[in-house]
């Protein structure tokens, strides 16, 4: 029968609360290896008149120990030792203040476990609060560090990256930091010890990683992050590249001095700039770029027909926050000849032709009777040819004393780089016919061909 009596005395003292005492603290806390947790307590207990605050003790012991004999892992008794290691890192709120709160630092697995919370009042009075229990659980560190980035970052302009770890307190064990990146090659290797970091970005940073590793000592756990770098600058390398003929692909021109393009071609020019944040592009014609309208603000210009009303210089700007860059381009029209004649009278002792065209560059004129060249200086007085060129045109004058038979054909060639053109009259007794008018040299032989026919043919009409 005793047994049976005690058993609802026991069953009062040690699971449930006693009258005045309540402890409110949560029952479950996970806190990752090395870092720091606060588990705010706090509880009532049963004060009498005679008793002072002054010696009021509080104890967070392991569930698993024994309360009387075993040490607790934290205590605010100066005559009660703690464990060894917990000892300095479970540290205890201020009773007096109706707290119980813990806070554990540099925690570590072997923490793991349930623990109970004991108050002492008066005399050796103790009462442990078996009701409620704290559970702790450590885990693998998985918490990574924080990077901030103190300014703008920005090309030649000093920049701080300061690198903490989320979780961690003051009074912990030290925390060993490390930098790691392409970017920092060139710094002290004792400044890449701290956890801030001071350097001056280029261009070329632009896109790469930094990496900032933590260790913490007390455990040896090591965390690391990575950030990749967004660094602003002006524009620079900026290219013109072009393409023509409907052809799509851009041919980057190392020499902008001079673009020489046909007459009539269709061309598209590209301006390339390498800035970050992307550069606004515009197209200027003329040389007056400040204070001129922009043709284009886009990438891409578009002639499609080019003439001489393209001539001249046309420029890129690229503007950016940090500063602008422009290039310039000088666009020169070149086109094949045209030709202008022969025309040609009849003197009293000569025959008298002239001959003009216009083509860019100059082109170069001669004459031809029947299969033979008639040069500018001949060595005898039979013919006399002047030749001048003004700008993008070309004259030449004939005059022919000697060796007119009949049924000859006297020609006007006109030549440039770019192509050549010929027209012909065809000498009859008495008179001129003309036989051609304009021949590109681009026929070759089968027009020529098709000019004898044409010739033969208008003699026979004619006799």
């Amino acid at each position: 029968m005793v047994p049976l009596l005690l058993l609802p005395l026991l069953w009062g003292g040690s699971l449930q609360e006693k009258e005045g005492y309540k402890l409110q603290v949560q029952e479950l806390v996970m806190v990752q290896e090395g870092l720091c947790v606060h588990v705010p307590c706090s509880f009532t207990y049963q004060q009498s008149s005679w008793f002072s605050s002054r010696e009021l003790y509080t104890y967070w012991y392991l569930s698993e120990d024994d309360t009387d004999y075993a040490y607790p892992v934290a205590t605010n008794d100066g005559y009660t030792h703690v464990k060894q290691q917990t000892q300095g890192r479970f540290l205890l709120a201020d009773p007096r203040t109706n707290r119980c709160s813990l806070s554990i630092r540099d925690s570590r697995k072997n923490d793991t476990g349930t623990y109970v919370f004991q108050v002492m009042t008066g005399y050796f009075e103790r009462y442990t609060y078996q009701d409620k229990k704290l559970t702790l659980q450590v885990t693998d560190l998985t918490q990574k560090p924080d990077i901030r980035i103190r300014g703008p970052l920005e090309s030649g302009r000093l920049t701080q990256l300061i690198c903490s770890l989320p979780g961690s307190c003051e009074g912990g064990s030290p925390l060993i930091f490390s930098w790691v990146g392409s970017a920092l090659d060139s710094l002290n290797p004792k400044t890449l010890h701290s956890s801030m970091l001071t350097f001056t970005p280029k261009p070329r940073d632009h896109g790469t990683t930094v990496t900032c590793l933590v260790t913490l000592a007390g455990p040896g756990v090591t965390t690391q992050k990575t950030i990749q770098l967004n660094v602003s600058y002006a524009p620079r390398n900026l290219t013109i590249g072009m393409s023509y003929r409907n052809v799509t692909a851009f041919d980057v021109l190392k020499n902008t001095s001079s673009l020489p393009i046909l007459e009539g071609e269709a061309l598209r020019l590209l301006c390339v700039a390498d800035s970050n944040p992307p550069a606004q592009l515009s197209w200027f014609q003329g040389s007056q770029v400040p204070n001129a309208a922009p043709i284009s603000r886009t990438t891409i210009l578009e002639l499609p027909r080019v003439g001489t009303g393209e001539e001249g210089q046309f420029t890129c700007q690229a503007q950016h926050p940090l500063g602008s860059q422009s290039i310039s381009l000088s666009l020169s029209v070149v086109c094949a000849p045209r030709l202008l004649g022969p025309f040609c009278s009849w003197g009293e002792e000569d025959l008298r032709c002239s001959c003009s065209s216009r083509a860019q560059p100059a082109p170069s004129l001669r004459w031809r009777l029947g299969e033979g060249l008639l040069q500018e200086n001949p060595n005898n007085d039979s013919y006399t040819v002047t030749s001048r060129s003004v700008g993008s045109w070309a004259n030449s004058s004939l005059s022919l004393h000697v060796g007119l038979n009949a049924g000859l054909r006297l020609s006007c060639e006109a030549k440039n780089i770019h192509g050549a053109q010929s027209a012909s009259v065809l000498l009859l007794p008495g008179k001129l016919v003309s036989v051609s008018r304009v021949v590109p040299a681009a026929l070759g032989g089968a027009g020529a061909m098709a000019l004898l026919s044409l010739c033969l043919s208008l003699i026979s009409f004619c006799m």
